[in-house]
């Protein structure tokens, strides 16, 4: 992020494709270099964001069907990125430490803006609005195809949640989405095959990362 002492990594990619596996493996090898790691996600990393997170994530109607409309969906999204950001992100920069994150604005581009059929470029333009433009330095876009994502998922044996709950259409042009960002912005973006081994996917965020630490 321009201007930061600090590093913020953020990783993105379908349900299942590993992100929480990755997130904890690169916090674990920058504490050990004696850098102060805050790891994070969202929605759900404040307090604020803990409560739209089961809002948005997982509020059903009475019938048990969704009752947030695409629109609420992407500004619930929004509202818990500024505060996020403003409370937890840009301070732990300022004060020179890494910051780890588990999705940003490229998933709502996604699964707001592709998922649900918005346009892609005003639900990104909301979420830099909300975050006075902030973005990270390094965004890992673990890929994964739906079908070998949700297996992923099946064989967890959670409830799924509003979005994880989705068709595979809905998946698929998810999928798509996150990968036009990445060739939109090869800079920012390292994109890795998720049905690779987990070590060698950390290898590669690792080198990825090095030179920025």
């Amino acid at each position: 992020m321009t201007g930061s002492a600090g590093l913020w990594i953020t990783f993105e990619g379908g349900d299942g494709s590993g992100k929480t596996t990755q997130a904890r493996l690169l916090q674990e090898w920058i504490e050990s270099t004696g850098r102060t790691v805050v790891r994070t996600r969202e929605p759900g990393g404040t307090d604020v964001g803990r409560t739209l997170r089961e809002l948005v994530l997982h509020h059903r109607a009475a019938d048990g069907t969704s009752d947030i409309g695409p629109r609420a969906e992407a500004l619930l999204f929004a509202a818990d990125r500024a505060h996020h950001v403003a409370s937890l992100v840009k301070p732990a920069l300022e004060r020179g430490e890494v910051v780890i994150q588990d999705r940003y604005l490229d998933s709502s581009v996604a699964y707001q803006g592709a998922g649900r059929v918005l346009d892609p470029a005003e639900v990104r333009d909301l979420s830099l609005w909300a975050t006075d433009g902030a973005l990270p330095d390094v965004t890992v876009l673990l890929d994964l195809d739906p079908v070998a994502a949700r297996a992923r998922l099946d064989a967890d044996d959670k409830p799924f949640d509003r979005l994880e709950a989705e068709k595979a259409e809905f998946h698929t042009r998810v999928r798509e989405a996150f990968l036009a960002l990445a060739a939109a912005e090869p800079d920012r973006f390292l994109v890795l095959d998720a049905s690779r081994p987990i070590t060698d996917l950390a290898d590669d965020i690792r080198t990825r990362v090095t030179p920025l630490l």
